[in-house]
């Protein structure tokens, strides 16, 4: 076989399961859609991403870390609050803090070109992993002997196990009949990063408004990533705006508390909806990431629960290696299944009700919602609780993430 992993998907969860797996001793063939060169591009885009503590451990433990944390940037604080457009008292909410647990900021933002570029240096840099850049899946067969894939390029690629990190639309889950479960939010997510006068101070800040969350999340330097909510055509109102009419848009959605903003990078739209797959696995196959699952951001989790795929994916692999199990057998991966569905169906679920309970301006709810956020501001073992929650240190953890 040409190898024992065969990873269809380039971004985020597919190389990085093709380091854990090298670490192993076990060869990946990762089927990457866009160039290298698209991959490894300089320029600030305006994308980051919010690691969780456990995600950070596990990008030490696949010797990434080193690389990044110079341009890391510590979350030491969230507040969270519910708020209205215009509404001066913004932040009198729910505050979470690093200090009350052991380990250290409970997460960091990275921005996506250093994250990317970093796994794509470690996988060129690994002879365990050969990286197939530009190439497309056009057909894929797994029986009891093989996973076989039949790329645009009229190659074709054996393996012991297909994993799809492809993303919500994933076409190999689709080719291995594997149906999907989700809904619409009617909800468009408006990206991009801000330039601001004052320091942030490592704050992360989720604010509830009526047409949907804002999310003010630090990066290095006085500047921060947007992930704002609005209705799908409010959103396309904005996003069709120019620059200074869009910041003139977010501005009393924002505050003031940073001072004077500006763009600081592209800006992007994404459609907001769940969608789960009915299954995880299949003959010789697995789903990981968005792949497996994608759900709002009003959490800040889709990374990391892809992440932990991997990790989870990763480990059950290695360790029936270790006992001389055939790590592609349905029994091992169901192993796989069993661990992550509960994790991803909870997750889905808390934030699928979050975003309904708070997009919305109902006085009942909002009363309701706000005695919540006090009662557990209140009460500092229900905070420590919801900090190493945010932190990804609670639960079953994989290997990867132990620390």
């Amino acid at each position: 076989m040409d190898s024992d992993l065969i990873i269809v998907g380039g971004g985020l969860n597919g190389p990085a399961l093709a380091l854990a797996a090298a670490q192993a001793g076990l060869c990946s063939t990762v089927i990457d859609a866009l160039p290298t060169a698209t991959r490894s591009e300089d320029a600030f885009d305006g994308r980051g991403y919010a690691l969780a503590r456990s995600s950070q451990r596990m990008l030490v433990q696949l010797g990434l870390w080193d690389g990044l944390a110079g341009n890391a940037q510590p979350m030491n604080q969230i507040k969270v609050s519910d708020g209205r457009v215009g509404d001066a008292q913004v932040f009198l909410g729910l505050h979470f803090d690093s200090a009350e647990i052991e380990e250290g900021p409970m997460g960091y933002m990275v921005e996506d070109r250093y994250l990317r570029r970093a796994l794509l240096d470690a996988m060129e840099a690994n002879d365990q992993i050969t990286h197939l850049a530009g190439e497309t899946v056009i057909a894929q067969e797994c029986d009891a002997r093989r996973a076989q894939v039949s790329l645009a390029s009229g190659r074709e690629i054996t393996g012991r196990l297909l994993v799809g990190a492809d993303g919500r639309q994933s076409g190999t889950a689709a080719r291995a009949g594997i149906r999907r479960t989700g809904w619409g939010y009617g909800q468009t997510a408006l990206v991009c990063a801000i330039a601001h006068e004052n320091p942030h101070d490592g704050i992360a800040h989720q604010l509830f408004l009526p047409p949907g969350p804002l999310a003010i999340l630090p990066l290095t330097g006085n500047r921060s990533s947007i992930v704002w909510s609005e209705t799908d055509a409010q959103a396309r109102a904005i996003h069709a705006l120019e620059d200074d009419q869009y910041l003139q848009v977010l501005r009393p959605r924002f505050g003031d508390f940073l001072g004077e903003i500006s763009l600081a990078g592209g800006r992007y739209t994404y459609p907001l909806n769940l969608t789960l797959a009915n299954a995880f696995h299949a003959e010789r196959l697995a789903l990981v990431g968005d792949a497996a699952h994608g759900m709002h951001p009003i959490a800040g989790q889709g990374l990391n629960a892809g992440l932990r795929d991997v990790a989870a994916l990763a480990h059950v692999i290695i360790h029936a290696t270790r006992r001389g199990e055939d790590f592609s057998s349905p029994f091992v991966l169901e192993r796989y299944a069993q661990w992550r569905r509960w994790d991803t169906a909870s997750l889905a679920a808390a934030t699928d009700l979050f975003n309904r309970l708070f997009s919305n301006d109902n006085p009942l709810l909002r009363l309701g919602r706000d005695m919540g956020m006090a009662l557990i501001g209140g009460n500092p073992s229900m905070r420590r609780s919801f900090v190493r929650e945010a932190a990804g240190l609670t639960g079953d953890l994989p290997d990867l993430m132990r620390g």
